[in-house]
């Protein structure tokens, strides 16, 4: 190591694994990695944004995951008929249901589906007297209240309707709702039970007698849903604390009609998800996700539709939660409810349009003249919006006709041809093992560094190809890395729902170290997805719970400073990965250090250029190993509480750990 002038030097002294007998016993610890802290030059401010997060209307995101509603089809997309199978041939541990959820109880024939009057959408089943529907496979806790609600109509003369609650194998079977409906109009009925005991077996049955009724829709949710959203996964969504969300996609977005989320719930009409599987209910629009935002503090983000979508969408869009009650969209907003407009700053113009599987994908050279028209329209409504432009360094797409085209990146493409039309551009990655590589396995440090650098390759390709384009460093456009993230199989929380382990949190604890060192070029990421698919926070149907990765994106947003400073040394040779930034008001200075090797590490760490304190504070994620993964019976992988320390000694980080330490920057 070369000479130093050092101003004040510190030697951290780490505690080992607390998961491990004789926590402080540091002889199986590699030899010490000495390493220096430069605090005289600091890099360009991490942006909080960093820390974003991604939401797309996909398997148990949203329904299943965020949103409290626990019946699935409730109104009614697929036609209820006398052959039960909602599932299909299936092999995911939760399945997104393929077609009608509704179990008719009674002989065959009893149960139709017509278009007349119907309530929502392009049919409501209509139940002949003397028989009913039922939904299985609901999940309740003992002593918790829920409930609900049913839009009725008799098809004509009077119908008398029972609803009931039957909690498992006939038994615990609880009328909650009797009425008597005419056939004028739909009334909605609501009611109200406490479970007697748990199951995940409960069914919600309808039975009608005196005349055939319609059924409109059907509603059930814990009686402590905060709004529509589940109190558990809101309270998990809080504790993240993502500084920005986009929604609502992804792939999703490409066949969205933002118009179909918006005006009374019940009558939002449900649609086949037109990227994905399963029904699509609108019960969450714009509306509700910009109530979500505000609930956990979050600065939105939406994507508008540029495959199937056109620019005045995209502008009436904009209308809807920017403009003023004299718009169009500005007025449907005022009639919902919602007077003052929401001021979205961040808008992504299309999502992955580089991709032949994304719906109304075309030729680079006319999406560009797609984004900047529609870009225009955006900005027309609104001149102060921050716009991400769709780009991916990967893919090739040709520019100009004749013996001038060329093929080029799309996202130089886009560079090129939308630069003044953009604030930032979009780049997405995933890696993993299973689907990505041939076994499914790898070496841990291996694993462990995927994230990272594949971040260090963008940035690096787009300090290079800006520069190609023209621009300088203070011109740069700022990568959104909208979409990162590991993603494996199985699937076990719905679709795309795996499970991560400790070894995929030390990588993502990599991935944010790499962020902060090109703070410079990187200036938002927002990790995908939030909730079970391929997400960092899990749930079943009666629990929500942190899933490994979520543990540094929330230890490094609470903990970690936000003024990148270099770190030099040998650190590499031992796999070791290590970031440090100070605080913005230079209170302290902060060391992330990530040992993705089954041994302990010793470190000796100096600063150059600034006074430290002699205690230091440190957080700590780690587990007995590196396949530990988190479920709702057994955190197996957690932060643990801060731990003060002296810095007077040198011992070791252990095993499979993520450390965060906090060290006081003397006046």
């Amino acid at each position: 190591m070369r000479a130093m002038s050092v101003i004040s030097a510190i030697v951290l002294l780490l505690g080992a694994n607390a998961f491990v007998a004789n926590a402080d016993d540091t002889s199986g610890a590699n030899p010490a990695i000495e390493l220096t802290i430069d605090a005289t030059k600091p890099g360009p401010a991490i942006n909080p944004f960093i820390y974003g997060q991604f939401i797309e209307h996909l398997g148990r995101c949203i329904y299943g995951g965020i949103w409290a509603e626990m019946v699935e089809d409730r109104k009614f997309y697929f036609p209820v008929t006398d052959k039960y199978n909602p599932y299909g041939d299936s092999k995911i541990t939760i399945p997104v249901v393929s077609a009608s959820p509704w179990e008719v109880m009674g002989p065959a024939g009893s149960v139709v589906m017509v278009k007349k009057n119907a309530f929502v959408g392009e049919h409501s089943p209509q139940i002949a007297p003397g028989s009913g529907i039922r939904q299985n496979d609901l999940a309740v806790v003992a002593g918790k209240e829920y409930g609900g609600y049913v839009w009725l109509r008799a098809a004509k003369g009077k119908a008398s309707v029972r609803v009931s609650v039957i909690l498992e194998d006939g038994k615990d079977s609880k009328q909650v709702a009797n009425t008597i409906i005419d056939d004028k109009e739909y009334i909605r009925f609501p009611f109200k039970f406490v479970a007697a005991r748990p199951t995940e077996n409960a069914r919600l049955q309808i039975d009608i007698s005196d005349a055939p009724c319609l059924v409109g829709a059907v509603s059930l949710m814990p009686s402590d849903n905060v709004r529509g959203f589940r109190a558990d996964t809101l309270a998990l969504l809080k504790q993240l604390h993502g500084t920005i969300y986009r929604w609502p996609g992804g792939n999703f977005v490409s066949g969205y009609n933002w118009r179909d989320g918006i005006g009374p719930r019940d009558k939002r009409p449900p649609r086949r998800n037109p990227a994905w599987t399963g029904v699509e209910h609108n019960d969450v629009g714009i509306d509700e996700f910009i109530d979500l935002c505000h609930e956990i503090d979050a600065e939105p983000e939406i994507a508008v539709n540029t495959g199937f979508g056109d620019d005045y969408s995209a502008a009436q869009e904009v209308e809807y939660l920017n403009g003023s009650a004299d718009t169009i969209g500005g007025g449907w907003r005022v009639k919902n409810g919602h007077a003052k407009p929401y001021g979205v700053k961040y808008w992504c113009v299309g999502n992955e349009m580089w991709g032949d599987f994304q719906l109304g994908h075309m030729r680079l050279d006319q999406y560009t003249l797609k984004h900047n028209r529609v870009a225009a329209a955006m900005r027309k409504v609104d001149p102060s919006l921050v716009l991400v432009g769709s780009g991916d360094l990967g893919t090739k797409g040709r520019l100009g006709d004749g013996p001038d085209a060329h093929d080029v990146s799309w996202s130089q493409g886009m560079l090129e041809r939308c630069g003044d039309r953009m604030n930032m551009i979009s780049e997405h990655f995933y890696r993993g093992q299973l689907p990505w590589t041939k076994d499914g396995k790898m070496p841990i440090e291996e694993h462990v560094g995927q994230l990272r650098e594949e971040i260090r390759k963008k940035a690096a390709a787009h300090r290079k190809l800006q520069a190609k384009v023209g621009r300088t460093p203070e011109k740069f456009i700022p990568i959104a890395m909208d979409e990162w993230n590991y993603w494996h199989r199985d699937y076990v929380y719905g679709e795309l729902g795996c499970d991560y382990n400790l070894a995929d949190a030390l990588g993502v604890a990599a991935g944010l170290h790499e962020y902060f060192r090109n703070s410079d070029i990187i200036g938002m990421a927002n990790y995908a997805q939030t909730v079970n698919v391929i997400g960092c926070i899990k749930t079943t149907k009666t629990a929500a719970f942190l899933d490994t990765t979520a543990l540094p994106l929330l230890l490094y947003r609470r903990e970690f400073g936000s003024v990148p400073l270099a770190v030099m040394g040998n650190s590499e040779e031992r796999k070791l990965d290590l970031a440090a930034a100070k605080m913005a008001d230079g209170s302290a200075i902060t060391i992330g250090v990530v040992n993705p090797e089954a041994k302990p590490q010793a470190l000796r760490l100096a600063v150059n250029g600034a006074k430290v304190g002699t205690n230091a504070k440190v957080w700590r994620i780690t587990a007995e190993n590196a396949e530990a993964i988190n479920t709702p019976e057994k955190q197996a992988v957690a932060i643990t509480d801060a731990r003060d320390v002296k810095v007077d000694g040198a011992v070791s980080v252990p095993a499979y750990s993520v450390n965060v330490f906090r060290v006081a920057v003397e006046k």
